[in-house]
């Protein structure tokens, strides 16, 4: 498929700015791939659409702090420091962006802080705006991811252009993070809350964990029209033994086996094995899923509606076929639901 396939114009308004009042409150759309049928509920409504035996894959990553903001030395400029991921905890290296770049080079310092706790040295350039630095510090490991913790700020997307506050620490979040990596949440889980996930396995339902730490690669523009051509960014993820267990008793006894998010999809459909089963996985992965693709695991999916052109766009529409996505993201703008980050989400069944 081409890229100009994934155009949609999508109103302003609807790009969700704060997220709704409580997570389980959020609107749903049901959207059945057999009949077309879509319908309009709340988020807490998945509750009837899960019994015993079925699975859901959550993705545990955890957001950090990600974004800091450093002074140069000798001119003081102010620099934003966006931390993608550790190199080297020992070195205490990073792989960073760094925004105004041009004004960024090898050798140059950049102090943190009121008081200038943190200096950090740029040691490489990796891409236009990308910096390798090495930070200085002379506590132990557990200080120093503390002073980044506490000097960084909840990293929400660029689009939204508010300060970060003290709800966005928490609703930024899903309630069941646990593994931090992540420089972007697993948004399709940000509408559970503690007492659905409760319910839901009062119901029977059983939990699988994964862990993909999403970068900012999530977000990249596609730049080919030729979707074969385009590189997704790599990202870590974990699987472990127990986790593949119970989403594969689930697919064995033909039970739902839910994905939340384009994540945890992406990590499952790395770790899968030719005959269909989830095999447990440690490294990176930098699958992309366009259409047309043969799922291997998943018969369902929980996702927030996405930007046009997007890869997760295009993911959503891999997995419930292209025609009806484009028809169901056409009434999400129609019934004025809310995209994006702390937008409205869609159960695909």
């Amino acid at each position: 498929m081409k890229l100009s396939q994934f155009k949609f114009n999508l109103p302003k308004e609807l790009i969700a700015e704060t997220p709704a009042k409580t997570r389980d409150e959020a609107r749903l759309m049901v959207v059945t791939r057999k009949t077309g049928k879509i319908e309009h509920k709340t988020f807490k409504d998945v509750l009837g659409y899960f019994g015993e035996g079925d699975c859901m894959i959550l993705n545990d990553t955890k957001v950090f702090p990600a974004r800091m903001y450093g002074n140069k030395e000798k001119t003081g400029a102010k620099i934003e420091v966006f931390l993608l991921r550790e190199l080297n905890a020992e070195s205490r290296l990073w792989d960073v962006l760094v925004d105004p770049a041009r004004k960024i080079r090898i050798g140059n310092k950049l102090y943190f802080g009121d008081d200038d706790t943190l200096v950090a040295e740029v040691i490489d350039n990796t891409t236009s705006r990308g910096r390798t630095l090495r930070f200085l510090f002379d506590g132990s490991y557990e200080e120093f991811r503390k002073t980044l913790n506490d000097m960084g700020e909840t990293p929400l997307p660029k689009y939204i252009k508010r300060a970060p506050t003290e709800e966005d620490k928490e609703r930024y979040q899903t309630v069941y993070a646990k593994n931090e990596g992540a420089v972007a949440a697993p948004t399709a889980g940000l509408h559970f809350s503690r007492e659905l996930l409760k319910r839901l396995e009062l119901k029977g339902v059983n939990f699988a964990n994964v862990t993909l730490h999403v970068g900012l690669g999530t977000f990249r523009t596609v730049e080919v029209e030729d979707l074969t051509k385009h590189k997704m960014d790599s990202e870590q993820a974990y699987i472990a033994e127990k986790d593949c267990k119970i989403i594969n008793k689930a697919r064995e006894t033909k039970k739902k086996v839910c994905c939340v998010g384009t994540t945890s999809m992406r990590a499952i459909e790395t770790s899968v094995s030719t005959d269909g089963y989830v095999k447990p996985y440690d490294g990176w992965t930098n699958k992309f899923i366009f259409p047309p693709c043969d799922f291997s695991v998943a018969n369902c999916m929980i996702t927030n509606f996405h930007t046009p052109e997007s890869t997760l766009l295009m993911m959503v529409c891999a997995f419930g076929g292209y025609d009806l996505m484009m028809k169901a993201y056409k009434e999400a703008i129609k019934e004025k639901y809310r995209f994006y980050t702390y937008g409205d989400a869609m159960l695909i069944i």
